[in-house]
């Protein structure tokens, strides 16, 4: 029985000392860095919601950058998951603002001819 309990307490042992080794998130803030300048390319800096998402990214993104200096690997990975979750959603208001204008151009130009037969 001494065994059993020694065994089960060296295993919870190296279970949290392999658990506590994350890699470092760079892909996923290489991928989060893209995001955030696919959206600054498109405009967002001309949307005032957008911009507001950008600005949350580049936050979150220097808050993990620090996370990745403390080897704070796995806090770092979630918090660049909401960076990119940010940016993605500044891109998509972006194109949400960019079609609806588009729309409207449409339209007027077709109400032009319209009026103008």
């Amino acid at each position: 029985m001494k065994n059993i309990v020694l065994s089960m307490i060296a295993l919870a042992g190296l279970t949290a000392a392999c658990g506590g080794s994350f890699p470092q998130p760079t892909e996923r803030l290489a991928s989060t860095e893209a995001a955030i300048r696919s959206a600054r390319e498109l405009g967002a800096q001309n949307d005032p919601q957008a911009s507001l998402h950008v600005k949350l990214a580049d936050e979150q993104v220097a808050q993990a950058k620090n996370l990745i200096k403390d080897d704070e690997n796995k806090r770092a990975d979630l918090v660049l998951q909401r960076a990119s979750a940010d940016a993605e959603l500044a891109v998509m208001i972006t194109r949400e603002r960019a079609a609806k204008s588009s729309a409207a151009t449409a339209r007027e130009t077709l109400d032009a001819q319209k009026n103008g037969k």
